[in-house]
């Protein structure tokens, strides 16, 4: 706010006071503006504020009266306020953008002195000139191309499958026009061996009536086992009848072996034994049996290179003396792949391979694994289950684990798997990894008393499946004592084989810790009790938990060494404890 302003602006006020005296201003007010307009005068005479132009000492001046104002000011004082805050707002932004600018400028100065700095923006220049330089290369290289391909789109000798400078070069033209004449000449043999409209007709017409035929012989098959699957069940009545020296009558015996023969129905696995029990005398040998094999395996060789991969697998499990039962017929389904979303060609082999395995046979370790493996890869669990539940697999231990693989890596189903594999293991006597199964499934107290009542399973295969699974409850159970018998893990040894393993030194404070939690005199009957920990194993666990900064645990134990009157513990021998000879330091 300048001096002249001001002045102006207090002359207006005093022609408009001379103007209207009697309305506007009384003698008290007049007197208060002269003495407010002396103030101003006599202030900027004593700061020497510049006559022109901005001056902050001005500004304060004026502001300070104008406070004076405001407080002498009864019906427009809020007015007055909200105008003096909105002039000081605009003041300090003005004083702020000058600051920002008087900033710049010095910075601006300092870089222009500072030649690193001048060195930097000239380099940095440079930089922006050479790529631009590129960027305007690029850009025109980008034109031409587009001008070349806007031309090439207009020509109508265009050749399609070829690029443009192909289509230039009569060696890459040579080239493709072999290959034209090379798919021309597989059009055409493919031609030789179609058939017309006509007689794809007569054979399809064909083909349905041998499908009809087929479907009422199968009609009639299933009737005559029925039949036949009764007559054996009058059978087996009427000799077990006599065998019995009859004792019912033969009236009674005929009216409930009828009735259960009208109750009769043929299921797959009746059907498969009905054809091995029946015709296993009239298969075909010498001559008439090498010429149906050679004829099997032509049959075979033409579904499978037609992609008839269903049949070809039927063909394949129905073949003469299991020729084509093998690993080698299996490799050559698990090289190929079916059509889109049908069933892999190696899944329909090994399915075909259990349907017609006969009742009381199983699939060889290989094929089982193979069978497993492919219907585990393509979420077929029932499949696994039925085969399993059903005796129809040979297991082995890479069978269950495979299993137990695939429950890690798929809990959706994990609960199935692992039961299946403990049924595994549990066949081929593998007692520990069943235990770990069991132990996988959550089923603790069953594992548990399953290793306390296993007599094959040895103190080192309960650590290993401790190691495998640990958990407290588990490790409680295997130290207690278990109806009158010692634990099959002695709680000393248990103690400090997992305190020598950093991953498992918590699970031992755990151990103690619960001893000691279950009231006075626990831990010393949990020692006492332990028959198969020596005085040196008590005192390797007393150190270790005091190193793992548990000197609680550590002096409890010791207490209970000390108890014993000079370091009495139990030995493993039949007679229970024995008093040691040195005294315990």
């Amino acid at each position: 706010m300048s001096e002249t302003q001001s002045y102006s602006r207090s002359s207006s006020r005093t022609d408009e006071r001379s103007s209207t005296p009697d309305i506007l201003i009384s003698e008290s007010d007049e007197r208060f503006f002269r003495s407010l307009e002396e103030f101003i005068e006599r202030e900027k005479l004593y700061i020497q504020c510049q006559q022109q132009g901005p001056d902050e000492l001005r500004y304060i001046v004026y502001r300070h009266v104008f406070n004076k104002v405001i407080g002498r000011a009864t019906t427009y004082k809020r007015l007055l306020l909200t105008i003096k805050s909105e002039y000081d707002n605009v003041v300090r932004a003005l004083q702020k953008r000058e600051d920002e600018f008087r900033a710049a400028k010095q910075r601006m100065a300092a870089s222009m002195s500072d030649p690193i700095s001048l060195m930097t923006c000239q380099r940095r220049a440079a930089h922006l000139r050479e790529r631009i330089y590129v960027i305007q290369r690029e850009t025109a290289e980008l034109q031409d191309e587009m001008e070349r391909h806007k031309s090439s789109e207009e020509q109508s000798t265009w050749i399609p499958g070829l690029t443009l400078a192909d289509s230039e070069d009569p060696e890459a033209l040579d080239g493709h026009l072999e290959h034209l004449e090379a798919q021309r000449a597989s059009l055409l043999e493919r031609k030789s061996d179609g058939v017309s409209l006509e007689v794809k007709a007569r054979l399809d017409a064909e083909l349905q009536a041998a499908e009809l035929h087929r479907d009422q012989l199968s009609s009639k098959n299933y009737l005559l086992k029925t039949r036949y699957k009764s007559l054996r069940l009058v059978s087996d009545r009427l000799s077990s009848w006599e065998f019995e020296k009859q004792q019912v009558s033969l009236e009674e015996l005929l009216d409930s072996t009828l009735e259960d023969a009208r109750q009769t129905s043929v299921t797959d696995d009746d059907g498969c034994s009905m054809n091995a029990e029946l015709f296993e005398h009239e298969e075909p040998t010498g001559v008439d049996e090498s010429l149906l094999l050679a004829d099997r395996l032509d049959r075979f060789l033409e579904l499978f290179d037609s992609a008839r991969y269903e049949e070809a697998a039927l063909l394949a499990a129905r073949s003469p003396r299991g020729v084509l039962r093998n690993l080698d017929t299996m490799e050559m389904f698990k090289g190929v792949k079916g059509p889109p979303g049908s069933p892999p060609p190696l899944l329909l082999f090994l399915q075909a391979l259990l349907m017609t395995t006969p009742p009381g046979q199983w699939l060889p370790a290989a094929l089982s694994l193979q069978l497993v493996l492919c219907a585990l890869q393509h979420g077929n669990t029932q499949l696994v289950t039925h085969s399993i539940n059903n005796n129809r697999l040979t297991v082995s231990e890479d069978l269950g684990d495979v299993l137990t693989e695939h429950a890690k890596k798929n809990p959706g189903v994990a609960n199935v798997c692992l039961a299946l594999a403990t049924d595994v293991y549990t066949t081929c006597r593998l007692h520990r990894k069943t235990a770990l199964s069991m132990c996988s499934r959550g089923l603790i107290h069953s594992a548990a008393d399953f290793m306390n009542h296993c007599e094959d399973l040895t103190a080192e295969d309960c650590l290993w499946v401790l190691n495998l699974s640990p958990g407290l409850v588990l490790l409680q159970l295997l130290t207690a004592p278990q109806q009158g018998r010692a634990a099959i893990l002695s709680l000393g040894v248990s103690c400090s084989s997992l305190l020598d393993d950093p991953q498992r030194q918590q699970l031992a404070l755990q151990l103690l810790d619960s001893c000691v939690s279950r009231g006075q005199g626990a831990l010393e009957e949990a020692m006492l009790q332990d028959g198969g920990s020596s005085m040196d194993v008590w005192e390797d666990v007393a150190s270790r938990c005091s190193e793992l900064n548990r000197a609680d645990l550590s002096r409890a134990v010791l207490f209970v060494l000390l108890e014993q009157s000079g370091t009495r513990v139990l030995s493993p021998d039949l007679e229970g404890g024995r008093l040691m000879e040195h005294v315990f330091l």
